[in-house]
């Protein structure tokens, strides 16, 4: 008898959802999970897994540790990463907006930390906490903490109807760039990750609707930022001379872009093969991390690396979709700010690569050697597939204006369309 009732109640839901919905002015069907989010990290995952496995005998050999050294490290970082996944997959979206301050309040405090570990031999500045022969990257947990904290005060703003409001929610966006920019540009010396989490941030700003003229002064308080940052530095100023004129100093401050751009055109067409590879044996710098683009054009040419790139551009169309089909506005911000920074990631690592960017030093996600990146990417994916449980497709009626209602911002005239339209979010009423 029960179970004829629960049979019951169960095909009365979704009735019940529809005519829930038509109250509110939408006609709404529920998604299940995106396992595709799944299959394209899987791919991209492998395919970091062999190329590390082929070039650990060259990095080995040039860092003197045992040839198996980088490939189990990088599977104990993947076998993390995807616990990771598997627990944030399962943890309530309500949860992380909890979550906020002890997300900040952590990362400031590996700030101070990573500010008091001695310095490496090799990586002169205070980005990561060493613990053994253990690392940790401030800058990717910083990253997740600016998500969620930025997503959850954009979305309060929003409701609040005070997006166009300068004092509540222009200033304190920008003394966050601000503080990204004391905290990461000039004291861990990381421009790459900055640009990362500033495109996050201008990101959500503009889908949740901040009038444009407040975003283009946000955009030039960044230009501003950004030319005091490369010119108060000498290394910087030589990066940007390297990227306008990489072939004059190819011995010295040009050598890596140089030899990212001979690792390119060695592979040709089809590429070396995967036991092909020479500049992994000590020519190229980073080539597990920063350069792995340029061995993989090596190994697998130009055929095996517009693959790669097909596979980063369906996982970004995945991940427009979800938006696209969200109502809940942190949760849309949330994947809005997770496509910014997967993206942002690809196009400075592969654009230094062929000479289109200057090298920043930021890794190929979901490819390159290093856990603390990839434990926080499958973090970010994570939270992203549990979100994707709760897509809808969702038609709007028209609804006829209320007098008693403020109006909250001016994205109520900004259609951009599909996910960049914040009229696609149901505000609350009144």
């Amino acid at each position: 008898m029960s179970t004829l009732g629960g049979n019951v109640r169960a095909r009365r839901r979704p009735a019940l959802l529809r005519e829930s919905a038509s109250k509110e002015g939408l006609l709404t069907r529920r998604h299940g999970a995106d396992y595709w989010l799944i299959v394209i990290a899987a791919a991209l995952l492998t395919i970091g897994l062999i190329v590390v496995y082929s070039i650990s005998p060259g990095l080995s050999e040039s860092r003197g540790v045992s040839s198996g050294y980088y490939i189990s490290r990088q599977l104990i970082a993947v076998g993390l990463g995807i616990v990771a996944f598997v627990i944030t997959s399962q943890i309530p979206i309500s949860w992380w907006k909890k979550l906020t301050k002890p997300l900040i309040v952590i990362a400031l405090v590996g700030c101070l930390v990573a500010a008091v570990t001695p310095l490496d031999s090799i990586y002169q500045a205070h980005r990561w906490i060493r613990f053994g022969g253990l690392s940790f990257q401030v800058a990717e947990l910083i990253k997740l903490a600016i998500l969620v904290g930025v997503a959850t005060f954009l979305t309060t703003q929003w409701r609040l109807g005070k997006l166009g409001d300068t004092k509540a929610t222009l200033r304190p966006l920008l003394f966050v760039l601000a503080a990204i920019a004391v905290i990461v540009v000039f004291f861990q010396r990381d421009l790459g990750s900055a640009a990362v989490m500033v495109a996050m941030i201008a990101a959500m700003a503009f889908v949740v609707g901040i009038p444009l003229k407040k975003v283009m002064l946000i955009g030039g308080v960044i230009l501003i930022g950004l030319t005091l940052a490369i010119a108060s530095t000498p290394y910087r100023r030589d990066r940007l001379l390297t990227y306008l004129h990489p072939e004059r100093d190819c011995q010295a401050a040009g050598y890596q872009a140089c030899q990212a751009l001979i690792a390119v055109g060695s592979g040709g067409v089809i590429g070396l093969g995967l036991g092909g590879s020479v500049q992994a044996y000590g020519y190229l710098p980073e080539a597990g991390n920063d350069s792995i683009f340029a061995i993989l054009a090596e190994k697998f040419g130009f055929v095996g690396v517009s693959m790669i790139v097909a596979l980063y551009v369906v996982l970004f169309t995945r991940l427009k979709r979800i938006i696209e089909r969200l109502n809940d506005q942190f949760s849309r911000l949330f994947v809005v700010g997770f496509l910014a920074w997967v993206s942002t990631q690809a196009i400075i690592n592969i654009g230094a690569m062929v000479g289109l960017l200057p090298l920043k030093g930021i890794t190929l996600p979901f490819i390159s050697y290093g856990g603390t990146s990839l434990l926080f990417l499958m973090i970010g994916l994570g939270i992203v597939f549990q979100i994707s449980r709760y897509t809808t497709y969702s038609y709007a009626e028209p609804k006829v204006a209320r007098a008693d209602q403020p109006n909250h911002d001016n994205a109520q005239r900004r259609r951009v369309g599909g996910a960049y339209n914040p009229t696609i979010v149901s505000r609350p009423r009144d």
